[in-house]
């Protein structure tokens, strides 16, 4: 099959073009990561999340260079914004981490979320097993940074770490029945600011209010100043011993259970959307449901159960 032999290889041209057409629902690239999945499961996927100006494309960038310096080869999919106009990422691998293009054993990809609301789109799971059949050892995944929302990077990463920094103030209170709750490694970036110390004390509080149960993970606070490549060298330290504490736990093949489950059941979701709608349009039953839900004469969820009623589906 065109391209899977290549990207198997570690084509980064061939990889490329299949994460393309799986961006576009390209039934080649869906035919093709079927003959792919088989050879994913080995990468170790890291998701980089936080608001806004953390600074998580420079510490990603820094992050590569140090697993580079350990003679880890990194995939990246870094999500962006959507354009409105084009629906493409507004920022594009060509303005992120340029030191790196030239390094064969680096393939930085950046995807848009398509407006998807967890800020991971169905093509951002499919390009991480694009990337771990290849052969990548590590896959990290830099989400758009969205704020709360942004929470489906733990179905998707063995680690998250959640990038923070000085300045916002009562914003880390209001983020913590969310995004800090998902964390696996916690970062102050740009530490050397005004308001450090006081980030890092309400982390820490914070996440011993959790009460982690004895030998579960606790999870760690660092202080990185990312643009003076400062603190990197302890973060990816402390991300390693999380996967490490996963693996001698039992934990990575739960997780990694999870995550295909999560994956299916997301899949299921679409596809069976794609099919109900599919094979009701133009239908005349189907067109006076919608009519009286226009007039309110039925409500959306009465609606709903009428269509999904009407299936006669047996597994």
């Amino acid at each position: 099959m065109r391209y899977v032999e290549d990207a198997l290889k570690g084509s980064q041209l061939a990889g490329a073009r299949l994460i393309r057409l799986l961006e576009e629902g390209d039934p080649e690239g869906i035919e093709a990561l079927k003959g792919l999945y088989p050879h994913t499961g080995r990468a170790y996927l890291l998701g980089i999340t936080g608001p806004p100006g953390a600074g998580k494309s420079t510490l990603v960038d820094r992050i590569i260079g140090e697993l580079r310096s350990r003679g880890k080869t990194v995939g990246v999919v870094a999500v962006d914004p959507s354009s409105p106009f084009s629906g493409g990422a507004i920022l594009g691998d060509r303005v992120r981490m340029q030191r790196h293009a030239t390094d064969e054993g680096v393939f930085v990809r950046s995807m848009a979320t398509r407006g998807h609301l967890g800020g991971l789109s169905r093509a951002t799971g499919e390009a991480v097993l694009v990337l771990d059949a290849m052969g990548y050892d590590v896959v990290l995944v830099e989400t758009v940074g969205v704020g709360q929302d942004e929470v489906e990077v733990v179905d998707l990463a063995h680690t998250t770490a959640v990038v923070s920094l000085p300045g916002l103030g009562d914003d880390i209170q209001a983020m913590k029945a969310g995004i800090l709750e998902i964390g696996d490694v916690f970062i102050v970036n740009k530490a050397d600011k005004p308001g450090a110390d006081e980030v890092v004390k309400q982390l820490t509080v914070m996440l011993e209010m959790r009460h982690t149960p004895p030998g579960d993970w606790q999870p760690r606070v660092l202080r990185t100043v990312a643009v003076k490549s400062e603190g990197i060298p302890e973060l990816v330290d402390a991300c390693l011993a999380h996967r490490e504490h996963l693996v001698s736990s039992g934990k990575l093949s739960d997780r990694m259970a999870l995550r295909e489950v999560h994956f299916f059941r997301q899949l299921v979701k679409e596809l069976a959307a794609e099919k109900i709608f599919g094979g009701v349009e133009g239908n005349p039953d189907y067109a006076a449901l919608l009519r009286d839900l226009e007039a309110r004469r039925v409500d959306p969820y009465s609606a709903a159960e009428r269509l999904v009623a009407s299936l006669h589906c047996r597994f």
